[in-house]
């Protein structure tokens, strides 16, 4: 007869407990900073972001300084990854209101083509920079790296790690792997830290308002806690528990529907398989969304052809599950940045950094303004911020415009990256394509100007403001 071992030496048993303690503390003492020092409050710095990077700065401290790493990165890769589909997954059971339904104007697919545009604009600057210092100080640098910015900024460091490492594996790109990781790494801060300084410009030129997020978040009355045809609180089952096991349930889907796909489509093709699974895994809170929605419209149905008397959704306890999913996410996230991938490579690094941060800004603010004429800010601040980090940090800086999430911002960046992965179907040929040869890197580069300009199209060919029917402001 086995027995478990409940001691400290089961690391196994106590991780978990150890490093959510961990980020639990820091999430206290960045909420402490935060209502003690009012710069840091003007600063409209996010708690979860100042949590973060205070984690990530006691982390460099203890292990270049003491040798000591208390932080375990995989773990923290782990909640970043979760995280990210169980928000999603609760926003979308959440049950849309009347006033919150979206006229018919194809804004899922000109977000997507932002976002496709995004990563072409990203990738044309890219490209021009890595191949002007391949002909001029840097004879040797690998002249496709410039690709490696859009996906490291406009998708993640899965993306730019695996492409990266196919660079270096099978292009001789000498730091390739680590090259990508960086520039992901600084695509999440640009998100986090150029988002943010953006945001105080526009308060301080009265374009925005600034929200108290403790007073929006913590105001609840009984219109918005309890629905009249919801499951009443003296259920034997408690809400929350409700709330959670749907999530849950559909994120068990999630796992079995992406499990299935990628399953077929290493049967059919195995190459296919390489190329295209690892990119549905990565965006399986997508996958997860659709499939919550799904199941909303289901429970819709058997409620109004009264299989169901009662609603079991509660929209208030769905924002909060999603809000601790989001918070843990973007501490977790942060604080797994490793220092380690900035070396080497820094001049070619430094200059597609900041013209990542600045050439993306300036796009989004001339496509946003066409697309969310309504909800002009709350569109670009979450696009900047999907568009230089991830799409936590999207809903991160929106968050702080917007607490409760009642624009369709947030909603555009779930529908929006559904479309992105057709119309980005090219990018996977394009990165095949370009280190190939120098005249190869010349044609990517070629071509990607020319998608650019049909995304453009696309994205604002419907607005009077693009067609010049209307002065832009």
């Amino acid at each position: 007869m086995t027995t478990v071992d409940y001691s400290a030496a089961n690391t196994l048993l106590w991780n978990a407990v150890v490093q959510m303690g961990i980020i639990a503390t820091t999430i206290l003492v960045a909420n402490l900073l935060r209502r003690r020092f009012r710069f840091i409050r003007r600063s409209m710095m996010p708690t979860a972001v100042l949590g973060g990077l205070l984690l990530l700065i006691v982390k460099v401290i203890f292990d270049k300084g003491f040798g000591l790493t208390f932080l375990d990165n995989v773990f923290l890769e782990k909640l970043t990854y979760h995280g990210i589909a169980v928000g999603f997954i609760a926003m979308s059971l959440r049950v849309p209101e009347r006033d919150e339904k979206e006229p018919m104007n194809h804004v899922g697919l000109r977000s997507g083509a932002t976002i496709v545009s995004s990563y072409m604009i990203q990738g044309i600057f890219g490209l021009g920079i890595s191949l002007a210092l391949a002909y001029t100080v840097m004879p040797n640098l690998f002249k496709a790296s410039g690709i490696l910015l859009p996906l490291g900024y406009g998708q993640g460091p899965g993306q730019a790690n695996n492409t990266g490492s196919v660079y270096q594996n099978d292009w001789g790109f000498a730091g390739g792997r680590s090259f990508g990781l960086a520039i992901a790494a600084a695509g999440y801060l640009s998100a986090c830290i150029v988002g943010v300084l953006y945001m105080n410009y526009l308060l301080k030129k009265g374009r925005i308002q600034r929200v108290d997020r403790e007073i929006a978040d913590g105001s609840v009355t009984v219109d918005n806690f309890q629905h009249r045809d919801e499951i009443p609180i003296a259920e034997s089952l408690d809400r929350l528990s409700m709330q959670f096991a749907l999530v849950i349930v559909v994120y068990l889907l999630t796992y079995l529907s992406t499990w299935g796909i990628t399953s077929g489509i290493s049967a059919i093709s195995e190459g296919a398989g390489k190329t295209i699974n690892g990119l549905l895994w990565g965006f399986n809170f997508m996958i997860g969304s659709g499939l919550a929605i799904a199941v909303r419209v289901i429970l819709k149905n058997l409620k109004k052809h009264r299989v169901m008397e009662k609603q079991y959704q509660n929209n208030y306890l769905l924002s909060r599950i999603s809000g601790l999913a989001f918070d843990i996410m973007i501490i977790a996230g942060i604080a797994s940045i490793d220092i380690e991938d900035l070396k080497g490579l820094w001049l070619p690094f430094a200059l597609m950094v900041v013209a990542g941060a600045s050439v993306t800004l300036f796009h989004l603010k001339y496509v946003c303004k066409r697309i969310y004429s309504t909800y002009y800010y709350e569109g670009l601040v979450s696009m900047y911020g999907m568009m230089t980090g991830t799409i936590s940090s999207g809903v991160l800086l929106l968050r702080e415009v917007d607490p409760q999430l009642e624009t369709p911002a947030a909603n555009n960046l779930i529908i929006g990256s559904s479309f992105a992965i057709l119309l980005g179907a090219p990018l996977l040929v394009l990165i095949g394509m370009a280190p190939k040869s120098a005249l190869m890197t010349w044609i990517t580069l070629g071509i990607m100007i020319a998608y650019y300009i049909v995304l453009l199209l696309i994205a604002c060919g419907g607005s009077r403001k693009f067609r010049g029917e209307e002065k832009a402001e």
